[in-house]
This record gives C-alpha cells, sequence and structure tokens, in this order.
C-alpha cells in the first residue's frame, strides 16, 4: 500500500476482508505516518521509500494512494518494477500522463486498475444492469459534488502538501461513470469555471455539460464551497424510472429505498479491490483497466483546453 492517508486506509480495511491477501508494506510520505498506520493494521513493513517497496520480492502488486500529481509517474516506476498496480482516481493530471501510463501497461503485461469506484458501487451497478438489459435508457445524468475544500486538508482534517482539483480528480468519476452507463462516446463536451482561489490557485466552482451521439445528457456542477453536505449525489433520470444514487445506497425519485439485496453487502471500494486480485490471480483485464477509462481523460483534456490549462 503506497500512501496511508484516509483512502489508503479504506484499502487496508478493504484488503482484509479478501481470502489469500496479505499486506505486506506500507509506504507514505513520512516515515511516522508509514510505522503508525502499519502498526494499526498490522503490517510488518513500513518505509517513505517507494522504490525499496518495488525491490521486495514479498510484493506482487502495489495499490497507489498517493498524492494525484505523483499517480503516473509512480504507476509507470510499479510496472517496470514488474508489479501489479491499481491506481487511484485519477490516473494522471494530464492527458499525456493518462497515455504514458497505457502504453507501459500495454507494454509491461501487468495488471493496471485504475480505481473508479463508481463503476463498483451497488447503487450504480444496479443502474447498470438495468440498462444492460433493456429496461431503462439513461435520458439525463445530473450530478452535484460538493466539498468545503477553502484549505488543503483530505477527508481525515490532515494537512495535504498538495492541492486537490475539481476537474482532473472529482469531475473524473462522473465523466467515466456517465461512459460507462451509456456505453456511448461523448460528442459533446463544455465546460466553465468560478476564479480561482486567491491562495490555493485552482477553481473553486465548476460546471460542466456532456452529450453522448445519441443525445443522452449529463450535466455536472462541482464546488470546494459547499457548506453543507458533502460528496456526490447522482440523479438518473430514465425513460422508464428515476433513481438517486449516493454512493452505495440507492433510491427512486419520490425518494423510496431500493432494494439492494440482490448484492452482498460489500461496498464500492470492496468489490474493487476484489476486482484487482481477481484479475491478477485470472491473468485478465479488470474492469475500469487502464485501456476502459482512458476516453475519461481525453474528456478531461478537452475540457480542460476549453478552460485554458490544456
Amino acid at each position: 500500500m503506497a500512501g496511508a492517508g484516509a483512502f489508503g486506509r479504506q484499502h487496508l480495511d478493504a484488503l482484509a476482508t479478501i481470502e489469500g491477501v496479505e499486506v505486506t508494506a506500507i509506504a507514505s510520505g513520512t516515515l511516522e505516518q508509514a510505522k503508525r498506520v502499519a502498526a494499526t493494521y498490522g503490517v510488518e513493513h513500513a518505509t517513505a521509500d517507494l522504490d525499496e517497496v518495488l525491490g521486495r520480492p514479498d510484493v506482487d502488486a502495489v495499490i497507489l494512494c498517493t498524492p494525484t500529481p505523483l499517480h503516473a509517474r509512480q504507476a509507470i516506476a510499479v510496472m517496470q518494477a514488474g508489479k501489479h498496480v491499481q491506481v487511484e482516481i485519477p490516473l494522471a493530471d494530464s492527458w499525456r500522463g493518462a497515455q504514458e501510463v497505457a502504453r507501459v501497461a500495454g507494454d509491461s503485461g501487468v495488471t493496471c486498475m485504475v480505481g473508479h469506484t463508481r463503476r463498483f458501487n451497488p447503487s450504480h451497478q444496479f443502474v447498470h444492469q438495468r440498462i444492460q438489459a433493456g429496461e431503462l435508457t439513461l435520458q439525463h445524468l445530473h450530478a452535484e459534488t460538493y466539498f468545503l475544500r477553502r484549505s488543503n486538508l483530505n477527508a481525515l482534517g490532515e494537512p495535504r502538501d498538495w492541492t486537490d482539483h475539481l476537474l482532473w480528480h472529482h469531475a473524473a468519476h462522473t465523466v467515466d461513470l456517465f461512459l460507462y452507463q451509456t456505453g456511448e462516446p461523448i460528442v459533446v463536451a463544455n465546460a466553465v469555471q468560478g476564479p480561482p482561489h486567491p491562495e490555493l490557485g485552482i477553481a473553486m466552482d465548476l460546471s460542466i455539460q456532456l452529450r453522448t451521439a445519441s443525445g443522452q445528457l449529463c450535466s455536472l456542477a462541482l464546488s470546494f464551497n459547499n457548506d453543507g453536505p458533502l460528496g456526490t449525489t447522482f440523479r438518473y433520470i430514465g425513460d422508464t424510472a428515476t433513481y438517486v444514487a449516493r454512493y452505495d445506497d440507492l433510491w427512486t425519485g419520490r425518494d423510496e429505498p431500493v432494494d439492494l439485496s440482490t448484492f452482498d453487502s460489500a461496498g464500492g471500494v470492496v468489490r474493487q479491490d476484489r476486482e484487482f486480485v481477481a484479475a491478477i490471480r485470472e491473468a485478465r483485464a479488470p474492469l475500469s483497466s487502464v485501456t476502459d477509462v482512458l476516453p475519461c481523460y481525453e474528456v478531461l483534456y478537452r475540457l480542460d483546453l476549453q478552460l485554458g490549462r490544456g
């Protein structure tokens, strides 16, 4: 496990439920944090040096929960060391970086998966199965991603030494989900943003519109200024039903809970890690392989060009 922050610890919890998986080393930005989390989870080896982990014979695979700007470079280093890798979302913070990871993955022969958790949440899987069965055609996906992030703190309220990004991180969840649920390329992509934060230097508010060739729409609002409920809510407006998804839970458009008992009780991160392990064991491409999610990053690049960053 590379990265012992909030999401790294979610993966450690998930891996503990998967038979035959052992976490043999934790690498983090500081040795103190690595040792503290390793002690909590009963992991023997802790280090602040990812390269040291990559040289260990008892490491077959690495999950990267490190700062976003490191994802592409570290994913490439893991694959070049002959290890399987799961890169937490986002794959990269640039189109060039995403393409380079995909190229190395194709040459390496190891498993390269990207942590697009929305593909694995039971709520979104329920909707996906209805779409695949021809019981629902999506007309409009409306999503709101709201946080209060006026300083560099992670989900645990701990200081970060890097800056999160609405487009290259949080929008990636919804753009990829829209591609996954519609099964169509995005032919229209528009974005506008609010003014940058005077200290963080990033846009704190963002609005995105997407359309597929057949006319399915996605409207996405994102904010780091929201002083209220945090996280993302998805409203699926279809031809036969409306659903509202929030992480692993699902309701109808009339706020009636949807029975997801056909799924087991595992949440999205557990399902995601199960898929990573299964893909390695079965020597197959995982759902949300780097190839599967690459179109999402091409759309983010098009939007970034509109916003003047590129």
